[in-house]
Parts: C-alpha cells; sequence; structure tokens
C-alpha cells in the first residue's frame, strides 16, 4: 500500500522546522553575541498561552513597520515584551514580494480616508505623487500628501493586523488544549473501560 502524501499542515510545519532560527544558530550569530544570554533565556523559546500570541503582534508589527532586518528586530523586541521568539520570526513572513504591494496600496487608502484627504485635495494625490517621485526623489515623495495617508494606514494596518493576530491565535490555542484535553478524556474512559 502506498504512502499518503504530507498533508498541508505537515509540510508547513517541516518548512517552519527547516527555516526558523534556533538556539544553536543564534549562540553562532556575530550580531547577536552582545545580547545572546537575554536572547537565548529558554522562557522565550518555549510556546507557552501567552507568549505565542505576543509572539504573533509583534512578529505582525515588525513585519509591517520595519521594512529591513525583521527577524532580528523581533527577537530584539521579544525581550522586553517576553514573546515567544519563533513565532515572532514566523510571522514576520506576513510580508513578502506577494503582499506588500497590496498591504501598501491598502494603507494608502486607508490613510487618506482616515486623514480625509479627499475632501481636502482635489485631484488623485496618489498619481501626483508617483509621477513626482518617478522624476524626481524620494524626498520630493514624502513632502507630497501620499506620504502622510501611507505612513497612517500602515499604522491603523498594523494594529488592526497585530490585534486580530494575537486573537486569532490565542483563540488556536485554547481551541487546540480543548482539543487535547478531550482526547485525553476520551482515551482514559476507554481505559478504564478495558
Amino acid at each position: 500500500m502506498a504512502a499518503r502524501p504530507p498533508s498541508i499542515w505537515q509540510r508547513f510545519a517541516g518548512w517552519c522546522h527547516r527555516n526558523l532560527p534556533t538556539r544553536e544558530s543564534m549562540e553562532q550569530s556575530r550580531m547577536l553575541r552582545p545580547v545572546a544570554h537575554r536572547v537565548l533565556a529558554p522562557a522565550l523559546w518555549r510556546f507557552t498561552r501567552r507568549s505565542v500570541p505576543r509572539g504573533v503582534a509583534l512578529g505582525m508589527v515588525t513585519g509591517i513597520l520595519f521594512p529591513v532586518a525583521q527577524i532580528p528586530f523581533s527577537a530584539l523586541l521579544a525581550l522586553p515584551v517576553r514573546a515567544n521568539i519563533p513565532a515572532a520570526a514566523l510571522t514576520t513572513f506576513i510580508t513578502n514580494p506577494l503582499t506588500t504591494p497590496p498591504l501598501w496600496v491598502a494603507a494608502y487608502y486607508i490613510g487618506k480616508w482616515s486623514l480625509r484627504l479627499d475632501q481636502a485635495l482635489p485631484g488623485d494625490p496618489v498619481s501626483k505623487a508617483a509621477h513626482d517621485a518617478a522624476q524626481s526623489s524620494w524626498m520630493q515623495w514624502l513632502m507630497s500628501d501620499a506620504a502622510p495617508a501611507t505612513a497612517l494606514g500602515l499604522l491603523i494596518v498594523t494594529v488592526v493586523l497585530s490585534a486580530a493576530g494575537y486573537a486569532l491565535s490565542a483563540l488556536g490555542w485554547r481551541l487546540w488544549i480543548a482539543r487535547k484535553w478531550r482526547h485525553r478524556h476520551i482515551r482514559n474512559h476507554i481505559d478504564e473501560a478495558s
């Protein structure tokens, strides 16, 4: 009989096992050597009901707001909030080349709506800002009307997604533990009956 191919969850768990940083790999990192004793504290690497949702929320924040070095930033920021480092590192992958452009466009429109730029500015400031940025420099774009809207939109998106990630991971943790207890209870009843 042929073996069944691995499920999507088994493949995802295998990918996480291969790609997430381990304590050993972080011990050997030259960049982390000054803070290694703090980053490698066992409490930051245990999966608990409080540290995992904190790690997910922190990973969302660093994944969206930090354009580079997201995993090192999430590991360093996990220290004061006592978040799970592997959960924070994995969640930073929410931003990737496929998700970042739609995220930034959504952030612009959310920021534009929040600042009520439609009422204050005639025309389309995005196309004007894109045209100006293409013809001159980033500094001119930062001084345009699109930059404040995008920055505010990114902050709003970050807060909403990190709160949702925290709530969903806490709920997922609770459901997982309830399922384990239910299976243990059923197994104990079966053992008592035999």
